[in-house]
């Protein structure tokens, strides 16, 4: 019950964080990050999966909503819930399918671990939520720099935040 409190406590502050200061950041005219994508991230993967599909289409709609984006986080965030089970497997390199699924947290895991699997999801979330936004390939070079730049900041600030506020967990042996 704790842990629940916590992840909906987390989670509606990296929403009210994302709909107020991050959307009007702009860094370059490039980089602007999803920092919300860490409350999905962070997300147990014990979760039914329709619940995390659900969490994940509530969060890309709230998103939406304030960001007058008309479903593109929704979409987005949808696939990304979609696709993190699956990475989170690949990265575990478990044959059977949830066998060694922890909580995805540096404390839990290492920073290699953290690193690919922040990265992974992110880069789903800013190719999709990017492309879906411009609609063209017109100046492909530009929506290049800009789901680059996204894909950069984002990841990093994500990494600081997990860092500073999941500090490692020391072996007790």
């Amino acid at each position: 019950m704790n842990n629940t409190i916590a992840n909906i406590l987390r989670f509606l502050i990296l929403l009210i964080v994302q709909v107020t200061v991050c959307q009007h950041i702009c860094l370059f005219g490039y980089m602007t990050p999803a920092l919300f994508l860490l409350a999905l991230f962070l997300l147990p993967l014990e979760l039914p999966l329709s619940l995390q599909y659900l969490i994940g289409f509530a969060t890309g709609f709230v998103v939406d909503a304030f960001a007058h984006t008309l479903g593109v986080s929704t979409f987005a965030c949808s696939i990304v819930m979609f696709v993190r089970p699956y990475v989170a497997h690949f990265l575990n390199g478990s044959n059977n399918k949830f066998e060694n699924i922890d909580r995805p947290v540096p404390g839990v895991k290492d920073f290699r671990w953290v690193f690919l699997y922040t990265l992974i999801l992110t880069s789903v979330y800013e190719i999709l939520a990017v492309m879906l936004e411009t609609m063209t390939f017109k100046n492909f070079g530009h929506t290049l720099l800009v789901i680059l730049g996204n894909i950069i900041f984002t990841v990093f600030v994500i990494l600081c935040i997990e860092y500073i506020f999941h500090p490692r967990v020391k072996n007790e042996a």
